[in-house]
């Protein structure tokens, strides 16, 4: 077995279910890095906080942001975030919302959409039904993917997804895909993880991601990435 990458996530799979990052994941994590083994951070996140998340625990991978909407890697593109996809269908999205949902779009909607560049996400206060119902009659629904990453509900544009960018970010670096570790615990990892050799859920995933992996973690959250880190790429 030859693992040449680790891409994870981050909330709910180095995170806890408070969001603190589990200190055994940073370990492993680094461990991994100096062995010769880069992470990638792959993330429904805005990508100043994956940037951060990879500058604090040493990951040398690059990063994949807003579920597939950003790429960055230092050194690559002159050192300039990369966006994969045109925010036309989403900025509709939202001012369609908007008038759907009248104050209650303000009230729901993540107060870090401002930072999002190809992406509108909602915090969970609202049901996913009630946006889904919102943009039935929306023109360009069929552009739209809506994902829950356990922490918010975000819509994005369907042409890109956490799968297609880091495939386009590994395959930049000379990285195959088939010796790709993918960690993630939610319905947005789903895309990466079909993507890639190893498939590896938390033990505090969804079902469906446990279906679809090669390996449930017996441990949660960091301490499932750390199990996994170990058993297949140490």
């Amino acid at each position: 077995m030859t693992i040449e990458a680790i891409a994870v996530d981050i909330d709910g799979t180095i995170t806890d279910e408070k969001r603190q990052i589990c200190i055994s994941a940073i370990k492993a994590l680094r461990k991994a890095e100096t062995a010769g083994i880069p992470t990638i951070i792959v993330t429904g996140n805005v990508v100043n906080y994956a940037y951060a998340t990879e500058v604090l625990i040493g990951c040398s991978g690059g990063l994949v942001a807003e579920n597939g909407g950003l790429v960055f890697k230092e050194g690559e593109n002159n050192n300039a975030v990369e966006t994969m996809v045109e925010r036309d269908f989403i900025t509709s999205a939202e001012n369609h919302l908007k008038e759907k949902l009248a104050d209650k779009f303000d009230r729901h909607a993540s107060h870090d959409n401002m930072y999002r560049l190809t992406e509108t996400v909602f915090y969970k206060t609202i049901d996913r039904k009630e946006l889904e119902d919102a943009l039935k009659d929306f023109k360009y629904r069929d552009q739209l993917e809506i994902y829950d990453s356990g922490f918010a509900l975000h819509i994005t544009d369907k042409r890109v997804n956490k799968g297609t960018s880091l495939r386009y970010l590994c395959e930049r670096n000379g990285i195959n895909m088939g010796n790709v570790m993918a960690i993630g615990d939610s319905q947005n990892d789903e895309d990466f993880l079909k993507e890639t050799g190893y498939k590896i859920a938390v033990g505090n995933a969804d079902a469906k991601l446990k279906e679809i992996s090669t390996y449930t973690c017996k441990n949660c959250f960091g301490d499932g990435v750390a199990e996994a880190i170990e058993k297949f790429a140490l």
